[in-house]
């Protein structure tokens, strides 16, 4: 039964934004109606808070990820840059020429 409570639960809370205070919230809850015990529910807080906190991590280094992707895309690499600065004093050179 804590199995299926556990899994209801990660269902039904959005477990990547839990508090402690609101998971203590839902499991006195359940303790109060008898569908666990005391013990049932501190375990039951523990492990949805570890959940959360393993969800969130997951999620910044999605984020992350992400993100470097995005600004390589944008992002010139410095060797870039400095080969565009030599091709354009060349060209500046040309100029002065004419």
């Amino acid at each position: 039964m804590l199995e299926y409570l556990k899994k209801i639960g990660l269902l039904g809370i959005g477990i990547a934004a839990l508090t402690r205070e609101k998971a203590e919230e839902i499991v006195d809850e359940l303790v109060k109606k008898g569908e666990l015990s005391s013990d049932e529910g501190k375990e039951l807080v523990k492990d949805l808070l570890k959940k959360s906190e393993d969800q969130r991590k997951d999620l910044a280094k999605r984020i992350d990820s992400e993100v470097k992707k995005a600004l390589r895309g944008i992002v010139v690499p410095g060797s870039d840059i400095q080969k565009l600065e030599k091709r354009i004093e060349k060209l500046e050179a040309r100029l002065k020429k004419r």
